[in-house]
């Protein structure tokens, strides 16, 4: 079955609760980046596995608690935008909850950009 683009980054963005880093840079088409805003974007699944392995490595999981979620596209391509707060859960057992806007661009059903805007100082203040 093939699934939306709405669907798919739904499903995505759940995946996140337990993350495997290569199953979630394989939604990546070969040329897809990722781009945490306040940082330089990572192009490419090797690529995107490899940046999702480091940053997860301090956390159990994170929760992305989908607010709002639009769509605009058809079957398997679109921009999907959601508003969320990601909760990010870290082996010691503390918790960063990070407001986040998400903006997806899926062709075929894989992800070609995905950009999140957030306050850096959040997570920096967090660590500190």
């Amino acid at each position: 079955m093939t699934q939306t683009a709405d669907a798919l980054v739904t499903e995505f963005c759940k995946k996140w609760s337990s993350p495997d880093a290569a199953e979630l840079a394989s939604y990546f088409a070969e040329d897809g980046v990722y781009h945490n805003v306040p940082m330089d974007p990572v192009t490419g699944p090797e690529a995107i596995e490899e940046f999702i392995a480091g940053f997860t490595a301090a956390f159990d999981g994170i929760d992305f608690q989908v607010h709002r979620q639009v769509s605009d596209g058809s079957g398997t391509s679109g921009i999907v935008m959601n508003e969320r707060t990601d909760v990010m859960r870290r082996k010691d057992g503390g918790e960063i909850a990070l407001p986040v806007m998400g903006v997806f661009e899926v062709v075929g059903g894989r992800i070609v950009k995905w950009s999140d805007y957030f306050d850096m100082a959040t997570v920096t203040k967090a660590f500190t």
